[in-house]
């Protein structure tokens, strides 16, 4: 039977946390209706896994993935949204510092967005991740105008579409929300309890931070000119080109005034910006044109209306 609720649980040297964790979501989520729960192991050294497998043989509502080597959150994630068979999709960490009891109020938000993050409103961490934290988010805010106070919120709960429509690579984890929205879905957050790590170590670092930072350029890139490169382009390329072609309108009038202008570095400025000016622009319409020749189909359809039944349906 296929369950309602997904709940998928990356974890990395959890062996402490999990059995704690595997009750308070049963007792969450037993009077919510069918659910399971994903383990994805990201390559753990201790004996995270041989507790799982411990819970599956008397839990069958457990799935379990585990990967040879540590390959990083997104690509648990990513595995654990494509073994998902929910309707709904809840995301939560195995370090007991989110609260499964949560669960039910962002789930019963599903009922105003499409994702409903949680945030960590009183935060029980270091200030060497809450404050990286706070920069990474009021990045996000200016970048992308989604005014949410705390993107990367281990405990999360979607629809299943909107886990299905984001590619997860690198470290993007953190920038679910952020994707979601640039497809077309809606995004709520709502505030959450967060405990004082109980057992084991943060595995968070300050080269995480600088990573995201990048991750959220290319986010923000590929949002605003992935199907339009011409517009970054050319504006760059229209930009030198017209001020080179001004620096050499310039030259032109000094020389008909008679003077050399053979030895000036601006005669060679200009030229350089005109030449680098007409490839960017000739480096966008060909970016255009292989974008236009192999993009996919991408309608956003909330809804369609069948004259044969008259049903709607949603895709």
């Amino acid at each position: 039977m296929q369950p309602r609720f997904s709940v998928i649980i990356p974890f990395l040297n959890e062996e402490q946390s999990i059995r704690e964790l595997h009750d308070k979501l049963v007792r969450t989520l037993e009077p919510m209706g069918t659910f399971e729960l994903i383990f994805i192991d990201d390559g753990s050294t201790d004996g995270s896994y041989a507790i799982v497998r411990e819970l599956h043989a008397r839990d069958q509502r457990i799935r379990a993935v585990k990967f040879r080597k540590n390959q990083g959150k997104s690509a648990a994630l990513s595995e654990g949204f494509a073994a998902a068979r929910g309707e709904i999709f809840i995301m939560i960490d195995a370090d007991l510092q989110d609260e499964p009891s949560e669960i039910p109020a962002l789930v019963g938000k599903l009922d105003e967005a499409d994702l409903v993050t949680g945030w960590k409103q009183q935060r029980n961490d270091p200030w060497t991740k809450t404050f990286p934290s706070r920069v990474f988010n009021g990045f996000a805010r200016l970048l992308f105008g989604l005014k949410l106070h705390d993107l990367n919120c281990g405990l999360k709960a979607m629809r299943a579409e909107v886990a299905r429509s984001i590619d997860l690579y690198g470290d993007m984890h953190r920038l679910i929300p952020v994707l979601a929205h640039i497809r077309g879905f809606s995004v709520a957050e709502l505030p959450v309890v967060h405990h004082e790590r109980k057992y084991g170590a943060s595995k968070y670092g300050w080269k995480r931070f600088f990573k995201g930072i990048f991750d959220l350029m290319t986010v923000a890139f590929l949002g605003k000119f992935q199907n339009s490169p011409l517009y970054l382009f050319g504006s760059i390329g229209g930009t030198t080109f017209l001020v080179g072609f001004l620096c050499a309108i310039y030259l032109v009038i000094v020389k008909l005034q008679g003077h050399s202008i053979g030895e000036r570095p601006l005669l060679i400025f200009s030229v350089l910006l005109i030449l680098t000016g007409l490839q960017l622009i000739m480096t966008g319409l060909l970016a255009e044109l292989i974008v236009s020749r192999f993009r996919e189909r991408q309608v956003a359809v909330h809804e369609t209306l069948d004259h044969d039944d008259g049903h709607a349906a949603s895709r």
